[in-house]
């Protein structure tokens, strides 16, 4: 398991151990279909990839629990893979 889910403060930043299962496991779909990750890393570990889109603010999930891209954060994937209709 990454170091970064034993902390507390990432479960804070998105708003519960449901609400971030839920972010982590709908962003993984959209990356497995072709999406393109928000932050730069080398590495292919998509776990790794998607933990550091939440700590950098790059997704977040809305009020009905979609997937939603930050103002100012490149759009991940073409139109035909829009993760946030997840």
């Amino acid at each position: 398991m990454l170091n970064e889910l034993k902390e507390e403060a990432i479960v804070e930043k998105v708003g519960g151990r449901f609400k971030l299962s839920t972010l982590i496991q709908k962003r993984m779909v959209a990356l497995n279909a072709g999406a393109r990750p928000l932050v730069q890393l080398d590495t292919k570990d998509q776990m790794a990839i998607v933990i550091q889109e939440i700590l950098q603010d790059k997704i977040f999930l809305d009020t009905e629990m979609n997937v939603q891209v930050a103002a100012g954060a490149e759009e991940g994937g073409p139109p035909e893979l829009d993760f946030r209709t997840l």
